[in-house]
């Protein structure tokens, strides 16, 4: 995965068996990296899901690898579960660094409002781009560095 600036929004849908949305699509993300419903961590939950039980030696866990690191997630449980259910399901993700990820915040807000037919504009909050800001984040990083310092 190349990361770059700029929106780094990636989807998962179960619109389509290859994880596709031509809505995502059209607002220029990208399919999650790594998403392949034929790989067996994928099967795995998805027979967990509609069965509701199956037995371990179907998938001895000791055997990870790489290619099953997404399904390990616990985002891919749930969407697995409700797609088994017949529920349209996408998850959006935007993938940044450790530390103060409040501009990420704001940005898969704006995504979220984006794929949902939103108005962003229209959203009445207490911050940055009205949006409604915790109080928690208020003192997290605390206050900005004095620029004359630099």
């Amino acid at each position: 995965m190349v990361c770059t600036s700029g929106l780094q929004i990636y989807y998962l849908s179960s619109s389509s068996l290859d994880g596709t949305d031509a809505v995502c699509e059209s607002f220029g993300w990208k399919r999650l990296p790594g998403y392949d419903p034929a790989l067996r961590a994928w099967k795995y939950l998805d027979a967990l899901a509609e069965e509701g039980s199956v037995h371990d030696e179907y998938f001895p866990f000791e055997e990870l690898g790489d290619e099953d690191y997404c399904a390990s997630l616990p985002f891919a449980a749930l969407f697995s579960c409700l797609k088994a259910k017949g529920l349209k399901v996408t998850c959006l993700f935007y993938y940044c660094s450790e530390g103060d990820n409040i501009p990420e915040a704001f940005g898969m807000a704006e995504a979220t409002c984006k794929f949902m037919g939103l108005n962003k504009n229209e959203v009445q909050g207490n911050g940055a781009a009205n949006w409604i800001i915790p109080f928690s984040w208020q003192s997290v990083y605390g206050p900005p560095a004095d620029m004359s310092l630099f």
